[in-house]
């Protein structure tokens, strides 16, 4: 029997103790996590070199600390949006040519200045006929929006999210 105050590997206490979600919402995240993870890595490597764009180099280094190993572009590199979008088009095309998929993971912070830069990547590259996977930004806002709203703001969560991502990756 669980003492009281007992509290699992996600920190969440017993369910007597507590209504919180935060087992399914990590659990929702890992999945979506994995599922993208896999899209992402190289072709080599059984992928589907799917890049992911983000914001900056913390966004960065907190997916690679996530497992990430493909190609991860940055938003911020000093270049205005336009000459990004003509990058990307051109770089990565309408589809992705390996799973027939949406060819780039568009995954801005879930605040309101990464709300507004979704839109915009997404309706300009929209514009050129360019698919784009938003699948794991969406499930992030809403499962990880108590530990913060930032791809960065999850980093501190790799040691909980780790294992449970390469547990759905087993499944597979």
């Amino acid at each position: 029997m669980a003492r009281m105050g007992a509290r699992d590997e996600l920190g969440v206490a017993n369910k007597s103790q507590s209504p919180s979600n935060r087992r399914h919402r990590f659990e929702e995240s890992a999945k979506s996590l994995a599922k993208s993870q896999k899209r992402n890595k190289p072709a080599v490597e059984g992928g589907a070199n799917c890049p992911i764009l983000v914001e900056g180099k913390r966004d960065v280094i907190a997916l690679r600390n996530l497992g990430f190993s493909g190609t991860i572009e940055k938003l911020n590199r000093g270049w205005d949006q336009s000459k990004l979008i003509a990058y990307l088009y051109e770089k990565y095309g309408a589809r992705n040519p390996i799973d027939g998929g949406p060819s780039i993971i568009v995954l801005m912070d879930w605040d309101r200045t990464g709300g507004r830069l979704q839109r915009s990547l997404r309706d300009r590259l929209q514009s050129l006929d360019v698919t784009i996977d938003e699948e794991l930004r969406t499930v992030l806002m809403k499962a990880m929006k108590p530990e913060g709203r930032t791809v960065e703001s999850i980093a501190p969560h790799a040691y909980l999210l780790n294992p449970l991502i390469e547990s759905y990756n087993e499944d597979e």
